[in-house]
């Protein structure tokens, strides 16, 4: 399988055509570490330079502070030579008491307190304040985020998605009926419940985070065949599992958005024997995996800095042998039915 930046997947069944490859701005709302506007601007800078035009962010990445950054920068941009994705369903709200807030799990990021909301006024509002954040006046997609047990338990979970179906999906529907964005779409954070979610609602496409990668394909049978079957674009948000498979096994790896369990190192050591005996870099092969699934129409890996974005990004050049693939099926490190990339 020859991958190339310039390649381009349609989102189901709608006309938005996206590069394989885009730039997920998680890193510029402070993840992991604070950054300085000039590293933010440098790691922006140098995405756009090698052909990186697609973007995703979120309200929730730093509390506002990726948007904000990515906006800066796009906002110099020719409009017609990006698209971007971003997320509702979360609005922005001045702190109860702004001297004692907390930024947390943010590193860094925005003092700004978060209040869900996935009912009409709430979808609405949430994308009248992401094109202020952004100072761009059209976005192309969005997503619904976050209504799953990451983040609430599942009482609440039902109290969202009656919100969603009630009255949140139609102001998505009228935003795309009326031309404002071309994709509707839905984050992914759970393995088995993307097929629930998509019995009640009707999107163009997944953000899958954490239930697809190297490390897990544990929805290969299930939710990405309903995918496939139904015409709804994958987008794999976290290739890297938050981490683990970009740094190695090891102190402080991380995993699914925190520590890495005894268990996930054991298997990525066992991946990385692998690695090296194929002479094949970890990252190499985290990326370029998923986008042998057909229901996959882009990776968005994220980046702190110039250097991690134009790794990634020849990272897709890169010939992996048939071999590799197969001693990982043989050892049980990866599904037996996943497909894989062809030299």
């Amino acid at each position: 399988m020859s991958l190339a930046l310039s390649d381009r997947r349609r989102v189901g069944r709608t006309a938005l055509e996206l590069p394989i490859f885009g730039f997920g701005a998680a890193h510029l709302g402070e993840l992991y570490q604070k950054l300085t506007e000039a590293q933010s601007d440098a790691t922006l800078e140098a995405a756009w330079d090698i052909g990186v035009h697609a973007y995703d962010t979120a309200a929730w990445y730093g509390r506002g502070l990726s948007e904000h950054r990515l906006g800066g920068f796009l906002r110099t941009k020719p409009r017609a030579e990006f698209t971007i994705n971003t997320k509702v369903g979360r609005i922005l709200t001045r702190p109860a008491d702004p001297s004692t807030f907390s930024t947390a799990p943010w590193t860094g990021g925005l003092p700004f307190d978060v209040v869900f909301d996935y009912t009409y006024d709430g979808i609405m509002r949430s994308y009248e304040q992401l094109l202020q954040r952004l100072a761009l006046n059209t976005v192309d997609s969005l997503t619904i985020h976050d209504i799953d047990t990451m983040f609430h338990t599942p009482e609440q979970v039902a109290v969202y998605m009656k919100q969603l179906t009630g009255g949140g999906m139609k102001a998505l529907a009228e935003l795309k009926a009326n031309g404002d964005i071309k994709a509707i779409g839905l984050g992914n954070n759970i393995p088995g419940d993307l097929g629930h979610k998509l019995a009640e609602i009707d999107v163009d496409f997944a953000i899958v985070a954490m239930p697809y990668t190297l490390l897990n394909q544990t929805i290969l049978h299930t939710d990405m065949q309903l995918c496939l079957e139904r015409r709804v674009g994958v987008i794999i948000g976290a290739p890297f599992a938050s981490g683990i498979l970009v740094t190695g096994s090891g102190a402080g790896a991380m995993y699914a958005y925190g520590a890495a369990s005894p268990e996930v190192q054991a298997k990525v050591r066992a991946i990385e024997a692998v690695c090296a005996a194929h002479d094949v870099r970890l990252p190499v092969a985290a990326l370029q995996f998923p986008l042998a699934h057909p229901a996959v129409v882009s990776i968005i890996p994220g980046a702190a800095g110039p250097d991690e974005v134009r790794q990634n990004v020849a990272a897709l050049g890169v010939s992996i042998p048939a071999t590799f693939w197969s001693d990982l099926k043989t050892q049980g490190l990866l599904e037996a039915g996943a497909p894989v990339p062809t030299p």
